[in-house]
């Protein structure tokens, strides 16, 4: 089935996600939730898909966040369903890498959705914040509690409690993008990142990216469990043999995500 408010192309084994709902500056509803989640089936099933990044139609804006016309009318039943709640956990969850090119500003839900990626390049310029309070509401899709985990609590609550955006240098002092690089090289820094992560062992990377969420939620004795149980499998995957193989021979490895 065609896509309607997503773009999702693949090239040299990356998928790239990009939300194109220009009329409502990239706006997240129900329906682009659903094509972003059926998008993700087809990636994590792929074997010619090693990671997914996520980016916005046009030069202003990555993600504004929830359709506020459709905001406007919801209830709390609606809320309590959470569509973009599911899909965030999705992307937080998804096993393969992922990276928030965000070629402009990520208010709200885009700001949420980013936080739900691996990776975040912003370019410079671009305004982050959630707004919400000033709405009568707050972050409610994993917001409050994603933010606090990558600047602290006392960031996280000036953010959300002020509801002011911070810009993109701002954003990378307090630690939550990874880089800030002008608009003519977002996408060359996008790649350079995708290229990487998709030159390293695909098993690796999934049962590191796996290991690596639960040390935020689990005791550290079941994190260090989970590690060591990791590097268990690993040891005995074909791509084991081939890294310190060819780092032993000085080449580079050919993986095979065995």
């Amino acid at each position: 089935m065609a896509y309607i408010n997503i773009g999702f192309t693949v090239q040299d084994r990356i998928a790239t996600l990009t939300i194109d709902r220009p009329d409502v500056r990239n706006a997240l509803d129900e329906s682009t939730a659903a094509e972003i989640e059926r998008a993700l089936g087809n990636a994590e099933e792929s074997r010619e898909v090693l990671l997914v990044v996520f980016t916005g139609g046009g030069e202003k804006v990555f993600v504004s966040g929830a359709d506020l016309k459709d905001l406007h009318h919801r209830r709390s039943k609606q809320v309590l369903e959470a569509c973009l709640n599911r899909l965030f956990a999705r992307i937080d969850s998804f096993p393969k890498p992922t990276i928030a090119s965000m070629n402009g500003h990520a208010m709200g839900g885009g700001l949420e959705l980013a936080l739900a990626c691996d990776f975040r390049i912003a370019v410079s310029g671009a305004k982050l914040g959630f707004p919400e309070v000033g709405l009568g509401i707050l972050p409610g899709a994993g917001g409050t509690q994603r933010l606090p985990r990558l600047v602290g609590l006392g960031r996280a609550k000036e953010m959300i409690l002020t509801a002011d955006p911070v810009d993109a240098e701002q954003a990378l002092a307090f630690g939550l993008v990874n880089r800030v690089v002008p608009r003519e090289d977002l996408a060359r820094a996008t790649r350079e990142l995708a290229e990487k992560l998709a030159s390293r062992a695909p098993v690796a990377l999934r049962l590191a990216k796996a290991a690596l969420n639960l040390s935020a939620r689990v005791p550290v004795d079941s994190g260090l469990a989970f590690e060591v149980l990791s590097q268990t499998v690993l040891f005995e995957t074909k791509d084991k043999k081939e890294g310190i193989a060819a780092f032993l021979e000085k080449r580079q490895p050919e993986f095979k995500g065995e």
